[in-house]
């Protein structure tokens, strides 16, 4: 069982893949860097893996951060600015 549930682009070359699987046997989140170059196409060893037995404890930890922990004074990194919303994150 594989179910791709998102990425985000990292860089040009590297997205961010999220999906649900059931490696070895034991279902769980994988959070995996794939990248596409000319020497290798495919997933990297960057990322992790949250087991289903301990996901509701990542999601818990996930829901805490609020966009004002993740804006920065200046935002000189070229990364997407983080919008003010009073919008609330869906949990699921």
């Amino acid at each position: 069982m594989e179910k791709d549930i998102g990425k985000i682009t990292k860089n040009d070359n590297t997205d961010i893949v999220v999906r649900v699987d059931d490696f070895g046997g034991r279902p769980g989140v994988t959070i995996r860097e794939f990248t596409t170059s000319e020497r290798y196409t495919g997933f990297t060893k960057s990322g992790t893996r949250i087991p289903a037995d301990k996901f509701i404890e990542f999601r818990e930890m996930i829901n805490k951060i609020s966009l004002n922990d993740l804006k920065s004074e200046s935002n000189n990194s070229g990364q997407k600015k983080i919008e003010d919303s009073d919008e609330e994150a869906e949990d699921y």
